[in-house]
């Protein structure tokens, strides 16, 4: 039986300008020049603005440009920096509204859904002062932006060097299919852990190859051959003896082989006595081998910069400087074109609005101008929102954390958690996440993602918390100072940290371990 049920629901949804100030505020400057340039690509009414080209000492030039007929359209108040000037005196007015208004968004998203039948109010298009762009002056000053910043690498990866090399080999066409599907299947690590019988199946559906298990073996071996040493390894301990079979073959590296070869699983463990009691080996000749073997490299596919990836370079998004004591914050805005709309959709406007017969080919034109128009202003308004949000985010951690931004010592560091960013700015906590989540910032003592500053907060004695940090600095200053011989179980670093001041327990002192990357006792032990 059918029923018609009548209910009243309350809800609330983001506007399409809403979720793009979202999507931008959580991109890096990295990647943010090539966000621009996408939206560059699909909306033509959104351009870049010229820098103005440097005067002539003669001005041979100067009668020129009064006969310029384009020459009004470069004029200052269409220039950024005119533009932001004039709104400098509202910046802090702009930093308390963080959220597009909901409702204004929505209706301007609906008028661009359905084109309006009647005559177009062009009035708000044909103002030049509402075309802004979002230069800040925020932004960084002219001596950060002319800094040289590392670019990504542009050198081949391993995976072209490795397929040069095979180019190089002695190999019919049929081994070279066989090659290229082995170099193929080398992760960035440099391995292939994939099963050979895997492989040849590989081969026969996508390039109809019948091949076995033995021949891919055969290429397998001469694919080990190239460069880096203990590459398309199977597993770690091929992946040493590959490497032991290049180094000069003496007593030490004749006993790293015997080691790895026969008792890999008690190196692992740094059971030595085992070792010793197994190869017959002095505590001399099981130094050396051990020592060769800690200087080989277990992970081939990710060293350097000619890795299975491209290398990437950290950019910071915000640059610190500390002038006498004055802790100054600009925003990097070297990657960040300055954008405007484009003067000529105004002139446009201004032909359709003196036209005398205004038809409807030209009423759809107009419309879809306008279109374009409305999301190029979004688009400024939403870079323009995305740099006062950073600002903001980052001057309150600045706040915060300014002792630690003067001296650079971690154990400056104060407890800090999302929240109490949020609630100095006045944002939401997911906000705040999406700023630190994915940006870091420049100061004298080197770079830092923004995820670093924050960290919970440790009881002392002293009743005051601790953070996290510098408990952390602690410890992995207390097991570097640590008789490698006998090093420091986690009860003794725990009845050290107490001694200290830190109440903490065990179970704690072993998390932060794990996440310095620091072994246990153990396997920290040496000979």
């Amino acid at each position: 039986m059918q029923r018609l049920d009548l209910k009243q629901l309350l809800s609330q949804k983001l506007s399409p300008q809403q979720i793009q100030f979202i999507k931008l505020l959580q991109i890096p400057t990295a990647e943010l020049e090539t966000r621009i340039k996408e939206e560059m690509e699909v909306n033509p009414a959104l351009e870049e603005d010229e820098p103005d080209e440097p005067e002539d000492l003669d001005h041979d030039d100067s009668s020129d440009d009064s006969d310029d007929p384009d020459a009004s359209l470069d004029n200052d108040e269409n220039t950024l920096d005119e533009d932001f000037d004039d709104r400098s005196a509202d910046r802090e007015t702009a930093d308390e509204m963080p959220e597009p208004d909901l409702a204004a968004k929505e209706d301007l998203a609906s008028s661009d859904d359905a084109p309006d039948n009647t005559d177009l109010d062009l009035s708000d298009y044909l103002n030049d002062d509402e075309i802004a762009g979002y230069k800040m002056q925020g932004d960084g000053p002219g001596e950060e932006e002319e800094r040289d910043t590392p670019l990504a690498d542009t050198s081949g990866s391993l995976l072209d060097s490795l397929l040069d090399q095979l180019h190089f080999a002695d190999l019919d066409e049929r081994q070279e299919a066989i090659g290229q599907q082995l170099i193929g299947s080398i992760d960035g690590d440099g391995y292939i852990r994939r099963d050979l019988s895997a492989i040849a199946n590989d081969l026969a559906f996508s390039q109809n190859l019948e091949v076995t298990v033995k021949e891919i073996e055969d290429v397998l071996r001469v694919v080990q051959g190239f460069d880096p040493p203990g590459i398309a390894a199977r597993d770690l301990p091929e992946c040493l003896l590959l490497q032991l079979e290049r180094r000069p073959q003496d007593e030490a590296t004749a006993n790293a082989e015997r080691i790895i070869g026969e008792t890999f699983e008690e190196f692992s463990k740094k059971h030595y006595p085992r070792i010793q009691q197994k190869l017959d080996l002095e505590d001399d000749e099981l130094k050396e081998a051990i020592n060769v073997i800690l200087k080989l490299n277990p992970k081939p596919g990710g060293s350097g910069p000619s890795g299975l990836g491209k290398t990437q370079y950290l950019m910071p998004d915000f640059i610190l400087t500390n002038d006498n004591g004055v802790l100054n914050l600009t925003l990097n805005a070297r990657n960040a074109p300055e954008l405007r709309v484009s003067p000529a959709y105004t002139e446009m406007f201004r032909t359709y609005d003196k036209a005398a017969k205004k038809d409807t080919k030209m009423k759809e034109a107009v419309t879809f101008v306008k279109q374009k128009l409305d999301s190029a202003k979004w688009f400024i308004d939403a870079i323009r929102q995305r740099q006062n949000t950073l600002l903001r985010t980052m001057n309150a951690i600045v706040e915060l954390q300014r002792d630690f931004f003067m001296e650079g010592d971690e154990g400056k560091l104060r407890p800090m958690i999302l929240k109490d960013i949020a609630t100095r700015i006045g944002m939401d906590i997911s906000t705040v996440s999406r700023v630190a989540n994915s940006k870091s910032v420049q100061t004298e003592f080197g770079i830092y993602p923004l995820k670093f500053f924050f960290s919970e907060g440790i009881a002392t004695d002293s009743g005051e918390d601790a953070s996290s940090r510098e408990v952390k600095s602690i410890l992995k200053d207390l097991i570097g100072k640590e008789s490698k011989e006998r090093p420091l179980s986690d009860d003794k670093l725990e009845k050290m940290l107490n001694a200290r001041g830190y109440n903490i327990a065990r179970r704690t002192v072993a998390k932060y371990r794990e996440q310095l990357n620091i072994p246990v006792a153990r396997l920290r032990k040496e000979l």
